[in-house]
């Protein structure tokens, strides 16, 4: 019990001190964040005077501290989106924001309630300092700081504009003034901060996140045009010949018009290895390479004075990409090796350097409580910035957090999987995770260890799957099934970290077997039907890879998902109409059990409409399916004809039969009445005689 105590408080008290190192908060919600982690803050001396007290806690008291633990976690989630979520999300959906934070703050004031101060050993002055902070929670619930509804209406009437509208300048003007997206670095980190919504979303945007991303463009080509200090022309600069491989077509077959930002600014070719530059451009590494190389410090596209020469990969772009090109039967672009050594360097301090080598020492240590508190700290670390994730790294972390993983410490457990999820982002660092045997603990973490460090050992596997070769690794891990479970069982988030991570390893061939035989199928033909239809995205773009392997298509199939993808054709979202389709197409193929099911099921009237104002891809998948109705309707018509004429055939025959035998009948009567006429005929002369006879007989006798 004490031993439950004393992790219990450590784990609180751990929790609220990662809630302080959060910081800068998004400007829309600054005041109401800093005020809560302000009176978060507050707790910790509570905290510690219950873990240092030798008197039991109550029961109840116990199990609200429990609670407030959740709490804590959820606040953490909630602050730590403040501080690094999208500002233009944060005032278009300020509903959903506030009513977040309304919700987190309730939880948080229940749990402090639950709690019975007069019978815990703690300080009066403690006590009085909890008690306010209750106080301002109760206060503070169900109030919100007004809205600036000028903001609001100018971002709404920008999002909903189509693309080639013209803006007023003077709205875009106070647009980026309020959101204070007036410097390049502000506009990176905002379009960081989309990004990570986009890999959230299992690196399929919905269509709210597409208009937030061409928003954000727009105000970034505004703010880009009227500062010179930000951008100049590129025109009459030479750029290097284009750099980048051109897709392979048949000469019959139209090849599929490339998205603007899939291409590489310099080449305007497709991006093999989208890396992004200081100024948060993104190019394929190759031309830019070769742009630096040339002796230019510059970004080819703003022409601001590159503040590093650091190439930071464009993981979610990359996805994006092969996704794309899965979805449009192009293979994915090969990441051709480096043809240089890595330019990547930490610039951090030698004290920060030092804290690193402390926290390393700490690692090394048999204390499981500075194992923990180390791994922790390491965790943040490698969150915080790039620097610390090639420092971290180069002084030797990385094995040593690879250790930690099978930890029977499950708070330990789980920094270190963090903690190789945020060193994950950097380029290297994922090829040392890989070469340091982490794939099997990481697994083991995803089938052993807590909610929290299952979906982060998923996230993690995502990112390392990035690498081509290294899908195939951890395909090979059996690291598949667990995902499937977590898909099954988690939490929301787990299953979105499952999904995204199944989704990517699916893109490689040899995976969609495995994923098929460890049962993924049924699980996302149920997260298609459930209640609230939360997972319904990410089930239909799995599928929709699946359904190009035999094994996938046929246990797809087999699983009665035609009545499901018709109703998503006739009522879902523009992308998931599109997926549905996709994978209506791969069942047809060949199947016509299928096409007359959708077909009775009425699918061709949303086929139509789809074929007409669906997306690209959509549009492409209707018409190949209208085609194959098409071509079954005809046959359907022409086999009907031929029974038809058959049948006719077969009438005309039994007609004639029918005929025929009338004849025989006929003539068969005919022939007895002639018979019996002539049978009459003959036996009359007969009676004339024996008249004749009986007339002269009496003749004689008179």
């Amino acid at each position: 019990m004490e031993e439950t105590k004393g992790a219990l408080l450590q784990e609180l008290i751990g929790t609220v001190s990662e809630i302080s190192s959060i910081s800068d908060y998004k400007c829309t919600v600054r005041k109401e964040y800093c005020n809560l982690a302000r009176r978060l803050k507050l707790l910790i001396p509570m905290f510690e005077e219950i873990r240092d007290s030798k008197e039991p806690i109550p029961e109840e008291s116990l199990k609200s501290l429990v609670s407030l633990k959740e709490a804590l976690e959820s606040a953490k989630e909630l602050l730590r989106f403040g501080s690094e979520g999208s500002k233009i999300f944060m005032v278009l959906e300020r509903e959903q924001v506030v009513s977040k934070f309304h919700k987190v703050t309730a939880c948080l004031e229940q749990a402090l309630s639950g709690i019975s101060f007069e019978k815990l050993d703690i300080s009066d002055e403690v006590k009085e300092q909890v008690e306010l902070v209750l106080a301002q929670f109760r206060r503070a619930k169900g109030r919100a700081d007004a809205t600036d509804v000028e903001l609001y209406e100018d971002l709404v009437s920008l999002y909903n504009k189509s693309t080639d509208a013209a803006t007023d300048p003077a709205v875009l003007r106070r647009l980026a003034e309020k959101l204070q997206l007036m410097q390049i670095d502000d506009l990176t980190q905002e379009s960081l901060a989309l990004h990570e919504m986009v890999t959230a979303s299992g690196a399929d945007p919905g269509e709210s996140i597409e208009k937030m991303s061409m928003l954000l463009k727009k105000i970034k080509d505004f703010v880009q045009t009227e500062n010179p200090d930000i951008t100049a022309s590129t025109r009459g600069k030479s750029l290097p010949s284009s750099c980048s491989g051109q897709i392979s077509t048949d000469g019959n077959h139209q090849s599929p018009v490339i998205p603007d930002d899939f291409r590489c600014p310099i080449s305007l070719e497709l991006m093999k290895d989208p890396v992004i530059v200081s100024t948060g451009q993104t190019y394929e590494r190759a031309c830019i390479e070769k742009w630096l190389d040339a002796g230019h410090g510059t970004c080819p596209k703003t022409q601001q004075t590159l503040s590093t020469l650091a190439l930071t990969p464009n993981y979610v772009l990359r996805s994006l990409i092969a996704q794309w090109c899965e979805a449009n039967g192009i293979e994915p672009p090969k990441r051709p090796s480096s043809s240089r050594p890595s330019k990547t360097a930490s610039s951090c301090s030698p004290a920060e350097l030092t804290n690193i080598e402390i926290l390393l020492h700490k690692l090394r240590s048999v204390s499981p409580e500075d194992q923990r508190t180390a791994a922790g700290e390491i965790r943040l670390l490698a969150k915080r910035n790039a620097d610390n994730r090639v420092a971290i790294a180069e002084a030797g972390a990385i094995p040593l957090l690879v250790n930690l993983l099978g930890t029977p410490d499950s708070r330990t457990q789980e920094h270190a999987v963090t903690a190789l999820l945020n060193l994950s982002i950097c380029e290297d660092n994922k090829s040392s995770i890989i070469n340091s045997g982490a794939v099997p603990g990481i697994v083991y973490v995803l089938k052993r260890g807590s909610m929290e460090a299952r979906e982060n050992a998923a996230a993690t596997l995502f990112s390392l799957s990035v690498v081509d070769e290294n899908k195939v690794t951890i395909g090979a891990s059996g690291a598949i099934p667990p995902l499937v479970t977590l898909l099954s069982e988690g939490t929301q988030r787990g299953k979105k970290d499952a999904a995204t991570a199944l989704f990517n390893l699916c893109i490689y061939q040899g995976n969609k077997g495995k994923a098929v035989r460890a049962g993924v199928v049924p699980t996302l033909m149920r997260l298609l039907t459930e209640p609230g239809g939360g997972m319904v995205d990410e089930a239909l773009a799995i599928l929709a890879i699946l359904a190009s392997h035999p094994e996938g298509k046929a246990t797809i199939g087999a699983s009665e998902a035609v009545p499901v993808l018709v109703e998503v054709i006739g009522n879902g979202s523009p992308r998931n109409r599109e997926n549905a389709a996709a994978v209506l197409v791969h069942l047809c193929a060949g199947d016509q059990h299928h096409l007359a099911q959708a077909q009775e099921l009425g699918v061709m009237g949303s086929l139509v409409d789809l074929a007409q104002n669906g997306t690209d891809r959509g549009k492409r998948k209707a018409a190949q399916l209208l085609e194959r109705m098409g071509r079954f309707i005809e046959q359907q018509q022409q086999q009907q004809q031929q029974q038809q004429q058959q049948q006719q055939h077969a009438l005309v025959q039994a007609e004639a039969q029918a005929q025929a035998q009338a004849q025989a009948q006929a003539q068969a009567q005919a022939h007895t009445h002639s018979h019996t006429h002539t049978h009459t005929h003959t036996h009359t002369p007969t009676e004339t005689q024996h008249t004749q006879l009986s007339t002269l007989m009496n003749a004689i006798d008179g």
